[in-house]
């Protein structure tokens, strides 16, 4: 917030002042392969999912790809970060993309198992493989 005073009698005027860097909170997504562009995913349904993810700076911390073995999970109720409830959401059948979070879409000043910092943005490549 910055103070603005003008003319003789110092009227005050307030403004809020937005800056370039200023940081935007949530969760993008970036579409890799297109899915079938109709079918999304609604609360409580069943998912299965490949996923790769990584701290901004690249370190990949899991991979369901490196397992062999795909995700499974109820989607909207809580069971997976933010981030991914929200912007799996968003998503078609059979799309693969890239969804980048800051943390408190991911887990916030907390981290995880020693391997997510605190405070750290994130980065899956995600598929969605079935809807159940």
């Amino acid at each position: 917030l910055t103070m603005h005073y003008t003319g003789r009698k110092s009227r005050k005027m307030l403004s809020r002042a937005f800056h370039a860097s200023r940081r935007a909170l949530g969760v993008t997504k970036t579409i890799i392969a297109a899915g079938d562009g109709k079918t999304k995913p609604k609360a409580g349904q069943k998912l299965t999912m490949h996923y790769t993810g990584k701290l901004k700076d690249g370190t990949k911390f899991d991979s369901s790809v490196d397992r062999g073995t795909p995700f499974s999970f109820t989607i909207g109720v809580g069971q997976v970060i933010r981030g991914w409830d929200e912007g799996v959401m968003e998503m078609t059948l059979g799309e693969k993309a890239v969804l980048e979070m800051t943390p408190d879409f991911g887990y916030g000043a907390r981290g995880a198992g020693g391997v997510i910092p605190p405070n750290a943005d994130l980065i899956f490549e995600v598929e969605l493989l079935k809807i159940h």
